[in-house]
């Protein structure tokens, strides 16, 4: 069955809910103070069966100025509006800010309806309907169907359903593949049954059991029971009116405004980017940092409207703005949103949303409102590009994206698979769907290659950079970014990984003849001392030579793996340690343990040398320490 929401909207006593109750027989004045003082105060709500496939859920808005605040919490998820006017009074204050509320929310479909006939004649009854015709010229209405109706005397009321079912059928059915969202506009206690909240889908289905979230306040609970139209059913789809039972969760935890959605699904934010309307009717303009009331869903936020562009907005125009509120907010990109001033309470303008996850910009800066207007006007996969290439070498991962896009998780991975098979963007970590624009990780790979040129240009004879050292040379850059780019250059041939050294592919360590020389000499002083080396410093004095060179000669010895550093003035040769490493196994072999003493006099060295190569034994994991003797480490 299709699924379509009504709204009404006009100004107060214009024989709105008495129409209501005439289409459908119910009464949506449900707070005893509606019944005694004759308005609608709250949101009220009916349904309209047509025909077999097309069911209208009614939201009946309270017309009166003081409660336009509850108007704009049921206006939100309409698909069409009645507009009603009175035929004895005709189009007042309320109709026009109803309507400027509906045109700033972009609802492209409704019929005008004049009410109250049985208390006019002909004459004036043409009047007013010319009046309603002149009104709704440049609106969205302008060509709309204009009824005469009595809900007194029945005039016009099957009439009205006819053109009610017409216009349903042409409206577009919402996509339920999107995740579920409802913006919550009543929450109450039923006895028997726990906390229950009402509201209108505007996307997805929920289900009995499912589990949700209520945003901001990040509240988990599980949907127990499903209403639509006061019908237990097992499923809620997006155009429904709903009522939904949840379990184990406080009704004071929870207030008009709040979002129930999937998990994870929403970013609750106090800084949005929009793109705003003032009306031209605003009497007067908003200047930076203005202080104004905040629409959404069913929240109402107090909020500071940041021009990015200029210092004020005139009437009639338009600009990118970021809007700083005093409480968070929960929407999607493409959300519309409503705007009225702080003093006098009145509706001014509005606009759309076009991130929520978003940071302060600096004003009057190109590049800035070069990035909305994409936000503002682009395809999907355009705004994907155009997000990560603003999140720089840092990139984006799913659970970041999910909150951006008005789309499924399925959908959005299917976009970064899209993107990411055209070459436009890389993944840098496949568990979590971690991206990268192309752009921006091919600059990376050129940076690392530039650092390592410069590096060998600097130190021809070490054989590379350290990860570590490399890293912190290129411009701030996540770690799985860095690594992933590194693993790219390899494969590419571009670097050389060894260990933790990093290098060009084209780097090699070549000596002159007098620098071949001396790291011979110097290699065979390490050699011949066996398992009592002389320091760094005392080999370059044995062989006469300087302290620089003697270091550069040592760390081509220690690149190339034929001496290790144990400790810090302590310096191995391979064979030493390899001879050393069999002696140690051989005899803890046959002893089942050994000492510091035994191993020193094994070797017949101090304890300067002993305990320094037992410790790199055991960081070799041949052996471990248990308590003051080692053994061997088990090879499992």
């Amino acid at each position: 069955m299709k699924r379509v929401i009504l709204g009404t909207a006009g100004h107060i006593d214009h024989g709105k809910t008495e129409l209501i109750k005439a289409l459908t027989g119910i009464d949506t004045d449900r707070l005893k103070e509606e019944k005694e003082r004759g308005i609608t105060i709250d949101l009220g709500f009916a349904h309209l069966d047509l025909e077999e496939d097309v069911s209208i859920g009614i939201v009946d808005v309270p017309g009166h100025e003081r409660f336009v605040k509850n108007m704009l919490a049921g206006v939100g998820g309409i698909d069409l509006v009645a507009l009603i006017v009175a035929a004895d009074e005709g189009v007042m204050p309320q109709t026009r800010e109803h309507m400027a509320i509906c045109q700033l929310l972009q609802i492209k479909s409704g019929l005008a309806v004049i009410t109250k006939t049985d208390l006019v004649d002909e004459e004036w009854l043409a009047m007013v309907e010319e009046d309603v015709r002149d009104f709704m010229k440049g609106t969205f209405l302008e060509s709309c169907t204009l009824l005469t109706t009595s809900s007194k005397t029945g005039q016009g009321i099957p009439e009205l359903k006819t053109h009610l079912a017409r216009l349903a059928g042409e409206i577009e059915a919402k996509n339920i593949s999107t995740p579920f969202r409802m913006p919550i506009d009543r929450v109450f206690t039923m006895k028997g049954f726990g906390t229950v909240i009402t509201g209108t889908l505007t996307s997805g289905t929920v289900n009995v059991e499912d589990q949700v979230e209520i945003f901001p306040h990040n509240l988990s609970t599980r949907i127990r029971s499903v209403q639509v139209h006061n019908q237990k059913v097992s499923q809620a789809t997006a155009g429904q009116r709903t009522a939904l039972n949840l379990s184990g969760t406080d009704k004071n935890s929870i207030i008009r405004g709040d979002v129930i959605s999937l998990p994870e699904r929403l970013h609750p934010t106090t800084l949005l980017d929009a793109r705003m309307t003032l009306l031209g009717s605003a009497a007067h303009p908003i200047k930076h940092r203005g202080r104004v009331r905040f629409h959404h869903g069913t929240a109402e936020i107090m909020a500071r409207v940041l021009l990015l562009e200029r210092d004020y907005l005139e009437p009639g125009d338009e600009a990118y703005i970021q809007l700083y509120l005093e409480k968070p907010v929960c929407a999607l990109p493409g959300d519309r949103f409503v705007i009225r001033s702080y003093s006098p309470v009145i509706t001014i303008g509005g606009g759309q949303i076009l991130d929520v996850k978003t940071a302060r910009h600096r004003r009057h800066r190109k590049e800035i409102l070069d990035h909305l207007q994409i936000l503002e006007s682009s395809s999907h996969r355009e705004v994907l590009e155009e997000l990560l290439l603003d999140a720089g070498s840092s990139g984006l991962g799913l659970e970041e994206l999910f909150p951006r896009f008005d789309l499924s998780r399925e959908d959005l991975l299917g976009l970064i698979n899209d993107l990411s098979k055209k070459g436009d963007a890389v993944v840098i970590d496949e568990d979590k769907v971690h991206v990268m624009h192309r752009q921006l990780f091919e600059e990376m790979g050129r940076s690392i290659e530039e650092q390592l040129t410069s590096f060998h240009v600097a130190n021809p004879l070490k054989k590379g950079m350290s990860r570590e050292e490399l890293r912190s040379k290129v411009a701030p850059v996540a770690e799985r970014a860095f690594i992933r780019c590194i693993e790219h250059l390899e494969n590419g041939k571009k670097v050389v990984v060894e260990k933790d050294l990093v290098r060009s592919a084209s780097h090699k360590v070549e000596l002159q003849e007098e620098q071949a020389e001396i790291k011979h000499r110097l290699e065979q002083e390490f050699l011949t001392s066996r398992f009592q080396p002389p320091s760094p410093q005392e080999a370059f004095s044995r062989l006469s030579i300087s302290e620089q060179v003697g270091r550069e000669m040592l760390q081509v010895l220690i690149s190339e793996g034929v001496v290790a550093r144990v400790k810090d003035k302590i310096v191995f040769h391979r064979d030493s340690l390899s001879s050393a490493e069999e002696i140690l196994i051989e005899f803890i072999k046959q002893n089942g343990e050994i000492t510091a003493a035994q191993f020193r006099d094994l070797l017949d060295i101090s304890r300067k040398y002993a305990i320094p190569l037992l410790e790199h034994f055991d960081n070799k994991r041949v052996t471990f320490r248990k308590g003051d003797v080692r053994v061997l480490r088990s090879k499992g």
